[in-house]
């Protein structure tokens, strides 16, 4: 870490939006730590977030969804100071734009695209929560990330309808990150038995189960769709993105993770649940499951009930 912060009150920072959404999750406390010590942050991300930072707090600029370094470079230029968390095409732009302070982790990947490289502890030991990423630079900047102000849910102004549960068989990380079929369709048989109203996100899987069950409401969800998530009770979803996004504005969730990490990637908020069958394969984050997917087939439709509410 510096031994001085690399920002003062007063400050204007253009930082890069992390394109995946739940890094764009994990990255907001972060983000608000640095706008509480009176920098004037502006964001910079893909069209498909604009909504996101915007109900969020965060005032800025959006390039197209596959803009390249050339396209951002023309919309940063005359930028002073910029804070990347990962490499890629807004980080290519920052620097053919010539900005001179380009801050960012001194991570290989992104070495060559910085001006000031901030090295971070990675201590050996237990695995972190990916948050602590985000929040060990923004402590570097000077910012005061460990308060609560920092991780508190969006308020969404969206009435909320206190037996609906939202299921999210599908996840955007690959098929291997999901359920099988048939164990999701008796978690919904049991969550109509209590009476709760079932919404079913759109998706392949999502869309077989919601024909399984014609007493759901099958739903598309549009992402980031935090007026749909805020408006129900509980998420119950496979390990992907939509349960950041929810836990973004403060919908419990109740995550199935499979090859993937709970205590590196869960998202944020004591009141979510995450169940796991850990098997020796797992964690393993291939992009194809290798084996036979154990980690979801051995996952009980009793452990999933067991915490619902």
């Amino acid at each position: 870490m510096p031994d001085t912060p690399l920002l003062s009150p007063g400050d204007s920072l253009l930082i890069a939006a992390p394109v995946e959404w739940r890094e764009a999750c994990l990255s907001v406390p972060a983000l608000r730590a640095i706008q509480r010590m009176g920098v004037e942050v502006e964001i910079l991300c893909p069209e498909r977030q604009v909504g996101f930072w915007q109900v969020t707090g965060f005032d800025g600029n959006c390039h197209g969804d596959r803009a390249s370094a050339r396209d951002i470079a023309g919309i940063v230029k005359g930028r002073q100071t910029a804070l990347l968390w990962e490499a890629g095409p807004a980080a290519d732009g920052f620097a053919k734009a010539g900005i001179p302070r380009r801050i960012g982790p001194d991570i290989k990947s992104l070495a060559k695209r910085l001006t000031e490289p901030v090295a971070l502890d990675n201590p050996a030991g237990p695995v972190t929560h990916r948050v602590r990423f985000y929040l060990n630079l923004a402590s570097a900047l000077g910012a005061e990330p460990m308060m609560a102000e920092n991780f508190a849910p969006l308020q969404m102004d969206v009435p909320l309808a206190v037996e609906r549960v939202l299921l999210v068989p599908d996840s955007d990380f690959g098929p291997h990150y999901e359920w099988p079929l048939d164990r999701w369709e008796a978690v919904a048989k049991a969550l109509l038995g209590k009476g709760r109203q079932l919404r079913i996100a759109n998706g392949t899987k999502g869309a077989a189960l919601a024909k399984a069950i014609p007493e759901a409401e099958a739903v598309t969800l549009a992402t980031p769709a935090l007026e749909d998530l805020a408006s129900c009770s509980l998420c119950v979803a496979a390990d992907g993105s939509v349960s950041h996004l929810a836990a973004h504005v403060g919908t419990a969730c109740v995550v199935l993770f499979g090859p993937g990490e709970p205590e590196w990637m869960r998202p944020l908020g004591r009141q979510h649940v995450t169940v796991r069958r850990k098997v020796e394969c797992s964690p393993c984050h291939a992009p194809k499951c290798r084996m036979d997917l154990r980690c979801q087939h051995d996952l009980d439709v009793e452990e999933v009930l067991r915490v619902l509410p």
